[in-house]
């Protein structure tokens, strides 16, 4: 009945099996890969005619976590996956980044790739395992795909690069000094396609090596994709790239001249709005059949890259007229809002971030539920990017995949300067609006969520700064690398390239490209280049705020003190009894771990106190010869019994009441006074001795024992 096809190898410290023509065989390509024992499913499917009307290319890739892939059932009420996780979504991304720009130009077909994640060991991530069955079945389902591509993982530790590390190994990044780097490559056989990082303030030439050391890595499974597709890939589907020469030379002709004076217009309002005059100013000069055309987007499209790419190429000569090294002007401001905790306001050029810090406590961490487990955040970073950021109209929901990716590449930019939680017990969360947006929205997130912070007062190990890189790349070869592009220079460009870190080094680095790969060569250049760029932001950021600023007074004051683990039951008390009143009659918000570390809240600072003594009271021990004031709980004939420490009772006996004999407790003491003790010590059966008579009742100071005389009479 099954026709299969396996291909395997040892790949590192794992074996890395693709397997074909078992499972979802309808499906034009599906490949199952399998590493160690994590297993993905990829399905590749796609229309056989193109979309009506479509001037884009209608790919779209999806990524599951099945709950069974790991043993769990879903947490909530429904019990069943629901709408993507981040973790999914940013997934979705990873593989779709480095696949699209290796589909021919002019398909214009739907494309629809699912990977599902069928089975996880908990050991290796099923997110490169999901990119490499993905560009299996894309390799054998007869797409026109210039594949195949690979990707792997890459760690750094004591100096050595690790070729696919464990997830607890990634999970641990910012608690592990020994582990400096979480970076995903993927490319093809000659080139570089993708990188996605993670760092801890590598130089450079680390972060080159890390790139270089992945692309070599992922050549033997590029080979066993091939080896696959060599027994089990279906014909090549027919498709011959449209030729629109005759269409583009009419467009040039009607238009060419004002589309040029449109990109020479340095206000991108102004700009945008005369590229859609000469846009219809084309379309005025052409005839029905040539309006009709479906190649007319594509051909516009290439008049206006042309223009764009030859000035840059040719004349070093940019849309706003900077050199290619050049930044644009920068303003940065703090402290704009006067009741949130920490804020700025960062302009670069067009594109301006309002970056929003708050700080909380330990119930304001964030609970992921995730396949390998559940853990908790204390970090987090949120990215809207509202409609008239760019001067548009447009739908506003929840956030998108957009939103929730260029939020993951500023969380990752940030994290790596952030203080321990021993050192600073907050949780963190920052919101950056993109009030203005022509190009790097996201490193514009960067630098002034690191600013925000600092004005909040978070004593941040370093500033962080990002900038993004261009390129325009010839096809004779002559390329040019652009610092802090603009949106049209990476709409129109061949490479987005972010770069993100401090003056040691960098925090965060992400590329993407739209041609068949970059060479070393470009991507040493871009690297030195973006050094350059992001030191000069620094400079730039350093005139606002160079170091963490005064604490919010709006913001709530967390103190840490760590007690025994075996009393914190008593502090928690029977059905959580203990810790209610605590927090009712403190007015403060406690939080206990199960290390025995208790983070107390409050904006005030005698409610931490108050809560502070009433937890010491439960879990601290009396000790002997301390004196202590008490309250005298029950009076019986032999003495008095007194609480003095907390909740514990000790016996004050008749003849420690006072320097005299007494017929009867009572005759000095009664029930609710306050009185001053000093613990003496404890008897056999662990019984608490005081005294009242060695300690003066007004100062609490103690009496020094009166000296005899050699005859026995008082001095």
């Amino acid at each position: 009945m099954f026709d299969v096809t396996s291909k395997s190898m040892q790949w590192g410290e794992e074996t890395l099996t693709l397997e074909t023509g078992k499972v979802a065989r309808q499906a034009d390509g599906s490949v199952i890969a399998t590493l160690g024992e994590t297993s993905v499913m990829a399905n590749v499917t796609f229309a056989k005619s193109p979309r009506e009307g479509a001037d884009f290319f209608p790919l779209t890739v999806h990524y599951q976590e099945k709950y069974y892939a790991a043993g769990k059932i879903p947490g909530g009420f429904f019990k069943r996956e629901a709408r993507p996780t981040e973790k999914e979504t940013l997934t979705a991304r990873l593989i779709d980044r480095p696949i699209r720009p290796l589909f021919v130009d002019g398909f214009k077909h739907e494309v629809l790739v699912m990977c599902t994640v069928l089975s996880h060991d908990l050991v290796n991530d099923p997110d490169i395992v999901a990119m490499i069955a993905a560009s299996a079945a894309l390799t054998i389902s007869g797409v026109p795909f210039m594949g195949p591509i690979a990707c792997c993982r890459v760690g750094f530790s004591d100096g050595d690069y690790v070729l696919n590390p464990t997830v607890d190994d990634m999970d641990q990044l910012r608690n592990n000094p020994d582990q400096r780097l979480d970076l995903v490559v993927a490319g093809t056989k000659d080139a570089v396609m993708m990188v996605e990082s993670e760092a801890y303030e590598l130089s450079e030439e680390e972060m080159l090596g890390a790139v270089t050391f992945a692309h070599e890595q992922i050549q033997p499974v590029i080979d066993l994709i091939i080896a696959l597709a060599e027994t089990s890939a279906k014909e090549p589907f027919d498709f011959q790239a449209p030729d629109y020469a005759d269409l583009y030379a009419a467009v040039k002709a009607a238009g060419e001249e004002q589309m040029r004076a449109a990109f020479a217009i340095t206000d991108k309002q102004e700009r945008t709005t005369a590229v859609a005059a000469a846009r219809d100013t084309i379309k005025s000069a052409l005839s029905d059949e040539q309006l009709a055309d479906a190649n007319l987007g594509a051909a516009l499209k290439k008049l206006e890259a042309s223009i764009l790419r030859g000035d840059v190429v040719k004349g070093g000569k940019r849309i706003d007229g900077r050199a290619t090294t050049d930044v644009r002007p920068i303003v940065c401001e703090t402290s704009l809002l006067p009741r949130t905790h920490g804020s700025a306001l960062f302009t670069r050029g067009e594109t301006q971030g309002l970056v929003v810090t708050t700080l909380g406590t330990g119930d304001d961490e964030q609970i992921i539920d995730a396949l390998h487990g559940n853990f908790r955040s204390n970090f987090l970073l949120h990215y809207n990017f509202p409609p008239y950021s760019v001067g548009e109209v447009g739908r506003v929901g929840g956030p998108g995949r957009r939103e929730i990716g260029h939020g993951k590449l500023a969380w990752r930019a940030l994290q790596a300067v952030l203080p321990a939680a021993t050192d600073f017990p907050y949780t963190i969360r920052l919101v950056s609006e993109i009030t203005e947006s022509n190009g790097s929205s996201s490193m514009a997130s960067v630098c002034g969520g690191s600013l925000s912070m600092m004005d909040a007062g978070v004593p941040l190990k370093s500033a962080v700064a990002g900038v993004a890189m261009g390129l325009i790349l010839e096809d004779d070869g002559d390329y040019a690398i652009l610092t802090d592009i603009l949106g049209d220079e990476d709409h129109l460009g061949d490479m987005d390239f972010k770069v993100a870190g401090t003056e040691n080094g960098i925090t965060s680095l992400q590329m993407d490209i739209k041609v068949a790969g970059i060479t070393p060569e470009i991507m040493q250049k871009a690297l030195a280049q973006a050094k350059d760029g992001r030191m000069h932001i620094l400079s730039e950021m350093n005139k606002a705020l160079s170091g963490a600023g005064d604490f919010s007074v709006h913001a709530p004051r967390i103190e840490t003190m760590n007690i025994p683990t075996d009393k914190i039951r008593e502090v928690i008390g029977s059905g959580g009894k203990v810790i209610r009143e605590i927090v009712e009659v403190s007015g403060a918000k406690v939080d206990i771990n199960d290390d025995g570390v208790i983070k107390i809240a409050s904006p005030n600072g005698e409610a931490i106190q108050k809560a502070y003594d009433m937890i010491h009271s439960i879990v601290a021990e009396p000790e002997e010869g301390q004196v202590y004031n008490g309250k005298v709980v029950k009076i019986v004939d032999f003495g008095a019994f007194v609480n003095f420490f907390g909740k514990r009772d000790g016996l004050v006996h008749v003849s420690q009441i006072e320097n005299r004999r007494l017929n009867h407790p009572s005759d000095v003491l009664k029930e609710g006074q306050d009185v001053k003790v000093k613990l003496l010590g404890f008897d056999d059966r662990g019984k608490v001795r005081l005294s009242m008579k060695v300690v003066d009742q007004e100062t609490g100071e103690e009496i020094a024992p009166e000296k005899k005389s050699k005859d026995g009479a008082e001095d």
